[in-house]
């Protein structure tokens, strides 16, 4: 078959960005599948960046899939590879529907020799693959730019043999885990920033509307306690500034709107430069809005918050994590409270409207007075910026798998409930808005975080039961599966993991390093 495509397509309002060949044979057929609405998928920078990989590769028919997806171009029996994108540990609701809805078994064991291969990666099948490693045939772990595309071409080139002797074949690449062959070690991939991603297809239909997002650099030198982005993707790389800004070029050739990504993007050696230089054009007369995730507060510079309020933004999320001192140091949050106000400053005389603080609650060795801590504080910003918009957003602390806080499980939830509720009420009395992320989801996101292989059956069975919240504890009761155990309980060190097999550096002897100093604090 054949496929006729201009260089530079627009179909369907989208603007594809790389050149597409103008025809092509292909005989290998994909379906590259986003556990989200298309909305969010066509958002999503390191999906996008690896459909445009694989939509570029010679002989291969890729078609995008999405959670909200009510029929597809390529039919079932075509599909030869069957690849998703697992950044949530929720995801898994929605992959399970898409593999009930096309009638594949759950499990790899059950599906037969004419079913497509399965696989996955993303930062949840990186952090901790247990619970999801029978479903899957094989996973990516680490960076999946160039291994995904390694994967795929031998998928094509071998798929007239057995699934076993294909699945051999990708044991052998670095990165790649295959579980039915059980493998003891698997090394994580980390991949240079040769080049700087960025969003192929520009989209009126996306989350963020026509938006061309790319990355400035990955990881995060700070390294706080409980984050996964950061210890996941040691060690910090940053895009080299040229490079940079002939992405941001291409980008303002099809949109005005720009979105800088990255875990620390303020820590690339040169972003000032690059503020500058989107600021100087805006000078010049050219219409761009940009927009950057978050700032850390330590990192709030006039030049900074100028350009982005000339492009557009009038409120900025600041992540300050804790309220008192003690507690930032303990989770490597080393923030002092004259910096938060200095970053208010700044924010007003650029123009700024308002800023969202973001703090999490149930933070390893926090008190009740830690939690007042923030009550505290609110107060006194709100003494000292009256006219100022401020507002607060939490979630509750879920342990990750390969940080220093993977031995410290969460607070009961009655206890939680006890922080969330108090939060709520007085910081209303102060005018301040306040969002709380819900204590029970988190409860079962922190299961799945911690979680082995026995939680496979438990996740089909939440499924099947209806994948409401209720699912959750009657799942458990049915199994037999004490939850606790996952989410609430504390691991001595010398604790022997289920992901441990994983060789990730600078590896689990530096996290308890890590993990004891931070507790001394």
């Amino acid at each position: 078959m054949q496929k006729n495509w201009s260089q530079i397509l627009k179909t369907n309002n989208e603007i594809f960005l790389y050149n597409r060949e103008l025809t092509r044979n292909y005989d290998f057929n994909m379906w590259f599948a986003f556990p989200g609405p298309e909305s969010f998928a066509l958002s999503s920078l390191g999906y996008l960046w690896l459909y445009k990989s694989i939509d570029m590769l010679d002989g291969v028919n890729i078609e995008r899939i999405y959670s909200d997806t009510k029929t597809t171009k390529i039919h079932k029996d075509k599909i030869d590879l069957i690849g998703y994108s697992f950044t949530f540990d929720m995801d898994f609701l929605s992959i399970f529907h898409f593999l009930d809805w096309n009638k594949y078994e759950f499990k790899a064991k059950d599906r037969d020799e004419k079913a497509p291969l399965i696989f996955a990666g993303g930062p949840v099948i990186t952090s901790n693959p247990e619970p999801y490693k029978e479903i899957f045939d094989f996973l990516i772990i680490g960076d999946g730019e160039d291994i995904n595309i390694e994967a795929i071409q031998i998928c094509k080139e071998n798929k007239n043999k057995t699934k076993k002797e294909i699945l051999e074949k990708l044991s052998q690449i670095e990165g790649i885990y295959v579980p039915s062959l059980k493998q003891t070690t698997v090394k994580k991939i980390t991949k240079k920033l040769s080049e700087c991603i960025y969003t192929p297809i520009i989209s009126p239909n996306a989350f963020f509307s026509n938006t061309f997002i790319l990355e400035v650099e990955r990881g995060c030198a700070n390294r706080c306690g409980f984050c996964l982005a950061s210890y996941m993707n040691l060690p910090i790389r940053f895009v080299e500034y040229e490079k940079i800004i002939e992405t941001i070029e291409l980008g303002l050739k099809y949109t005005n709107k720009l979105a800088l990504l990255g875990a620390q993007i303020t820590a690339h050696p040169r972003f000032k430069d690059i503020c500058k230089y989107i600021d100087n054009k805006i000078k010049n007369g050219k219409n761009i809005e940009m927009s950057v995730s978050s700032l850390r507060v330590d990192s709030f510079i006039p030049e900074v918050v100028q350009t982005l309020v000339d492009a557009g933004q009038k409120n900025l999320t600041l992540a300050i994590e804790a309220g008192s001192e003690r507690l930032r140091k303990v989770i490597n949050k080393n923030l002092e409270e004259t910096q938060i106000y200095n970053a208010i400053e700044v924010a007003k005389q650029c123009g700024l409207h308002g800023i969202k603080f973001y703090g999490m609650i149930g933070l390893p060795t926090e008190t009740f007075e830690d939690i007042q801590e923030i009550v505290n504080l609110a107060k006194r910003i709100k003494a000292k910026y009256k006219d100022f918009d401020i507002s607060f957003g939490f979630s509750t602390f879920v342990p990750k798998a390969n940080t220093p806080f993977q031995w410290f499980g969460r607070d009961d939830e009655k206890s939680l409930e006890e922080k969330s509720l108090y939060l709520r009420k007085e910081l209303h009395k102060l005018g301040i808005q306040a969002s709380i992320s819900s204590a029970k989801w988190d409860y079962y996101q922190a299961v799945l975080s911690r979680g082995d292989a026995k939680l496979t059956d438990y996740i089909i069975e939440v499924y099947k039961s209806g994948a409401k919240l209720g699912a959750f504890k009657k799942a458990a009761k049915k199994l037999g599966i004490n939850t606790d155990y996952y989410a609430t309980e504390n691991y001595a060190y010398n604790k022997t993991f289920p992901w441990d097999f994983i060789e990730i550096k600078p590896g689990k002897d530096f996290l308890i390093q890590e993990s004891k100093r931070l507790l001394e604090q």
